[in-house]
């Protein structure tokens, strides 16, 4: 709910706000001190005016705060603002993006049970995929994501979960969320969506169908690499039914600091996301047809093979961009190697979404897990570089790299 300054219900409730507004106030919370930032509320748990009480929570007879490993009144100003923002029913924060990755796949399976999932996934999302699930006894079928054929024959099935990241890491490939959520719910699976690339302000997956969507706040959400979150966004019975439990007794829990951190990111969001991608589409578009730059990916661009689908699917190209340099004589990650060596203003970091352009060689930190043949089949070569555009003036950044192009 929604407070004013005298702590009394503002005028209009919160779905009737405009996003913008959504961002700064959602899930404002004031204590008795009228405090006009949100409050950190730094405590592992709570006590109780009498033993009866306690035993009305503990049963689920009373909606309170027990302990802060179930819920924190910071943690939840985090998740009621990301939850108006979603167009959700529910949000629950997690300590990391992988750990709601992993929370909202294994809440709701079991030994037996079958998992379809784009093959381009971020490195530590095909682990989770290809190699932990198995050892459980749960089939997983890894597909083409923008291959709507493939995905028909891999769901002509009975399947439980789907899981999709789209644009995904670090070739933004874009997957047509709405005929994907068809297949999956006629499969009768959950679709699960890591929309981390997207953001929450250029792509909503549920409006497409999606039953589950999950962050790495520390990614845009934060973005200005401090702290480590992450969110699970789904309905109320899916919470209710699958997550609940299963987060609460595992413990993948987002500490009060890092969530307040996280709620004062997200009133600036949509303007650091749409700054952050008016450089992107600007640095791809001089980058394109550059000498020394064999392709660049970038959905904003007409070169891009689903561009369409990106406009209508998305409100705004993204933040990433991703090239392949000419490999030369010297071969490709030699010749990557030396131009992430030569920027003096973009920093190497595998961290995306950040404030700060960062860049990264994919082939050798977030993807280097998977065999040379699988990367090869993902399109990414050794002599691609995924850059995360930043807020800095777009000039210098392109005089930053077209010095290190050059060199």
């Amino acid at each position: 709910m929604i407070q004013n300054k005298t702590g009394g219900n503002a005028p209009r409730s919160a779905p009737e706000l405009r996003q913008q507004t959504k961002l700064v106030r959602g899930g404002l919370t004031r204590s008795g001190f009228e405090e006009t930032s949100e409050a950190m509320f730094l405590t592992s748990g709570y006590v109780y005016p009498s033993p009866e009480e306690a035993e009305a929570a503990f049963k689920g007879d009373l909606a309170r705060y027990q302990y802060s490993r179930y819920a924190n009144p910071t943690v939840s100003m985090f998740e009621e603002r990301l939850r108006l923002l979603e167009g959700a029913e529910v949000c629950q924060a997690t300590a990391s993006g992988m750990s709601a990755v992993f929370a909202s796949l294994m809440c709701q399976l079991k030994a037996g049970d079958r998992v379809v999932a784009s093959r381009a996934l971020f490195g530590s999302c095909h682990y989770i995929i290809a190699e932990l699930l198995p050892r459980y006894g749960i089939e997983t079928t890894l597909v083409d994501g923008t291959d709507l054929a493939a995905w028909k024959a891999a769901l002509a099935k009975p399947t439980r979960c789907v899981f999709v990241e789209t644009p995904s890491n670090p070739m933004l490939e874009i997957i047509d969320l709405a005929a994907v959520a068809e297949l999956a719910h006629a499969a009768g699976a959950c679709l699960i969506v890591d929309n981390v690339f997207a953001t929450p302000v250029l792509q909503r997956p549920l409006r497409f169908g999606a039953d589950v969507v999950v962050y790495s706040a520390t990614k845009h959400i934060d973005g200005q690499g401090r702290t480590l979150g992450g969110a699970i966004l789904c309905s109320a019975a899916f919470m209710k039914n699958h997550l609940q439990g299963f987060l609460r007794h595992t413990g993948p829990s987002l500490s009060p600091f890092n969530a307040w951190v996280l709620v004062k990111g997200l009133e600036t969001l949509s303007l650091r996301v749409e700054r952050h991608c008016s450089n992107a589409l600007a640095l791809a578009q001089f980058l394109e047809g550059r000498p020394g730059v064999r392709r660049v990916v970038y959905p904003g661009l007409d070169s891009h093979p689903q561009a369409d689908l990106a406009r209508r699917q998305m409100q705004g190209s993204g933040t990433i961009v991703t090239i392949e340099v000419e490999s030369g004589v010297e071969g490709g990650k030699a010749r990557a190697f030396r131009l992430l060596n030569a920027l003096s203003l973009i920093d190497i970091s595998n961290n995306l979404g950040d404030s700060k352009s960062l860049a990264t060689h994919p082939a050798t930190t977030t993807h280097q897990r998977l065999p040379a043949e699988e990367r090869a089949a993902l399109g990414i070569t050794d002599g691609m570089i995924r850059f995360s555009i930043g807020l800095e003036d777009i000039e210098d950044l392109k005089d930053d790299l077209a010095r290190a192009i050059e060199v």
